[in-house]
């Protein structure tokens, strides 16, 4: 008999964490967060951190675990979510995964198979790739890819950078495509029974609170947080400085003063910050409308309408 174990998801400021705590307190659960960015620390205002008072009471897990100058990759993820699902169900509790991205809900969901890699090889050739990128950009890549493995070029879309490079990373490292790894793993069974709730609602009514999240964020101290990490040695390529909201200010942040108060910024400077906070909330729309189209694609998919 497999255990039982509930999904809560949805695009970016839908309200999950809401939703996911109300829930717990119903079925006496717990919750994992499976959230990519939540599970650094320091990094709380970019990504939406939900604080101690919001949690409830409600023990919650993958918060806070992991400094921001380690790269965790996907497997150390589900491994970590995996044992705290156990942890859970060992104490006579409901494990709720609350997130993310679909790629890291469906590693766990699913037990992903992650193949063993030579590291340094793998570092190698990814850093060959980058510089093809620097040289020939994007349009080069993808074309690359065509070549190689024309069903990710499907599903990959091509402003992708990341996910452009690693399927060509997998090919070079394995010979044969990721999109066919995929496709024998999407096969699988759950080890789980599972509940899986995403949360939608209009379009137009998301992409306004999208915007005022992003708004709230400056207004919190964003550039602060980041000036905080940059003073730390965070150099832009880790992980945790590529999250959106940080990649796009990284480089505005180290370049100028005053960030404790931008008011103090002269007329060019404010107009060239408003057009970045322009360019996170653009992205993060964007992230929004990918997430929604990879939950679309899923089976067994409860929808609410918040």
């Amino acid at each position: 008999m497999k255990n039982k174990i509930y999904v809560v998801a949805g695009p970016t400021a839908v309200g999950k964490t809401q939703y996911s705590i109300e829930l717990a307190k119903k079925l006496n659960g717990e919750i994992v967060s499976l959230d990519s960015v939540q599970i650094y620390k320091y990094l709380n205002i970019g990504s939406a951190k939900i604080t101690k008072d919001e949690m409830k009471g409600i023990r919650h897990f993958m918060i806070d675990e992991i400094e921001p100058s380690v790269n965790i990759n996907v497997k150390e993820f589900k491994d970590m979510a995996n044992y705290y699902i156990k942890d859970i169900l060992g104490r006579n509790k409901v494990p709720i995964l609350v997130g993310g991205s679909g790629f890291y809900i469906r590693a766990v969901l699913y037990d992903t198979c992650f193949l063993e890699e030579d590291e340094e090889k793998s570092k190698k050739i990814r850093e060959k790739l980058y510089q093809e990128l620097h040289v020939n950009g994007i349009e080069y890549l993808f074309n690359k890819l065509m070549e190689i493995d024309e069903a990710s070029c499907k599903i990959i879309p091509k402003e992708n950078v990341k996910r452009v490079i690693r399927a060509i990373e997998f090919y070079e490292m394995h010979k044969y495509p990721i999109s066919k790894h995929n496709e024998s793993e999407k096969l699988k069974e759950s080890p789980y029974e599972y509940e899986f709730y995403v949360l939608t609602m209009d379009r137009e009514r998301l992409y306004d609170r999208i915007n005022k999240r992003v708004d709230k964020m400056i207004e919190d101290g964003l550039l602060l947080e980041i000036k905080n990490l940059i003073n730390m040695g965070l150099p832009r390529d880790l992980n945790s400085m590529k999250s959106i909201g940080y990649a796009e200010l990284y480089d505005f942040v180290e370049n100028n003063e005053p960030i404790n108060n931008i008011n103090r910024l002269d007329t060019n400077k404010r107009k060239e910050l408003e057009s970045i906070i322009d360019k996170i909330k653009q992205h993060s729309r964007n992230y929004a409308k990918r997430q929604l189209t990879w939950f679309k694609a899923q089976k067994n998919i409860i929808w609410i309408e918040k």
